[in-house]
């Protein structure tokens, strides 16, 4: 383990120049910088790596019979996401799987490509295939934000297991943010000790979204307020150590990066505590709105 992270180091140097070589090209900017801002790649814990830029996240699961992606990101984000697997020691077309956590261009609008260069099977939870499938002319809020459509080679349902070379990942589906958000959970090894990890699929009610139905302004789709409801109910339940997300923003990744350089012998992403926060905190956010568009 300590080769590879210190052949990720060695090759942290051309990894940063790739990365300034695809700045300079004029490649459509995304709208929050964060989204296409490159970050060195890590270890979180066992074969969990992060391969995703300053927020948008992506994680490497690493098996001996190939590895596990959860999440594409951009169209524009597939080079990063290769350059930071190599940077630490592996080969990117041994990405066998292509998870997501939602069907949002941010997360999945790279798939096509990554998929073309990989060869790896694509498996989407149930509601949000159609989504996928279409290149985001299915997504119920967002028809006009649109990407390269990707084919689903598997159906996924909730509670479903994917496995590969021994790692095993459970599909949750925590809709409400999309109809197939899937929060993710495995198990990880730390200092001898196994953790339990969660990778947040979203918990957040986006700027417009209906959760009510109203004269003439029925809600963004049937039911969209009992499942996120259903989605903190089952977030609550979740044993959590290891507290990731589709996001870096949404366990505090860059701050916590912070800190694990300050004190390299603790693991900053046990965070169970961090996690019940979370979740609580975006509950009552999601009740809040509710509320008010109750009135």
């Amino acid at each position: 383990m300590n080769a590879i992270l210190s052949n990720a180091r060695g090759r942290w140097s051309s990894w940063v120049g790739l990365a300034l070589l695809l700045a300079a090209t004029g490649l459509p900017a995304a709208p929050q910088p964060d989204w296409t801002t490159p970050i060195a790649p890590f270890r979180i814990a066992d074969d969990l790596y992060y391969v995703g830029s300053r927020d948008l996240a992506s994680y490497l699961i690493v098996t001996p019979r190939g590895h596990i992606l959860i999440n594409s990101s951009l169209e524009t984000s597939v080079p990063l996401i290769r350059a930071s697997i190599e940077a630490l020691g592996f080969r990117f077309k041994d990405v066998r799987i292509l998870l997501i956590s939602h069907a949002h261009g941010d997360h999945v609008a790279g798939s096509a490509e990554l998929i073309r260069q990989t060869g790896a099977k694509y498996m989407v939870m149930d509601g949000d295939v159609p989504v996928v499938q279409s290149g985001g002319a299915q997504d119920f809020f967002y028809p006009d934000s649109r990407y390269p459509a990707a084919k689903v080679d598997r159906v996924l349902h909730d509670g479903d297991e994917v496995r590969l070379g021994g790692a095993v990942l459970t599909a949750h589906k925590t809709p409400g943010h999309t109809r197939g958000c899937t929060t993710w959970t495995l198990k990880a090894r730390d200092a001898g000790r196994s953790y339990q990890v969660v990778i947040v699929g979203s918990w957040n009610v986006n700027p417009g979204f209906r959760l009510v139905d109203k004269p003439g302004q029925p809600a963004s789709y049937p039911g969209i307020a009992a499942d996120f409801t259903h989605t903190f109910q089952l977030l609550h339940q979740l044993p959590c150590d290891i507290f990731l997300g589709a996001h870096g923003a949404y366990f505090g990744m860059l701050a916590k990066l912070k800190r694990q350089q300050d004190d390299p012998a603790h693991n900053v992403w046990i965070d169970p505590q961090g996690y019940e926060d979370r979740v609580a905190e975006r509950e009552a956010a999601f009740r809040a709105e509710l509320a008010r568009q109750s009135l």
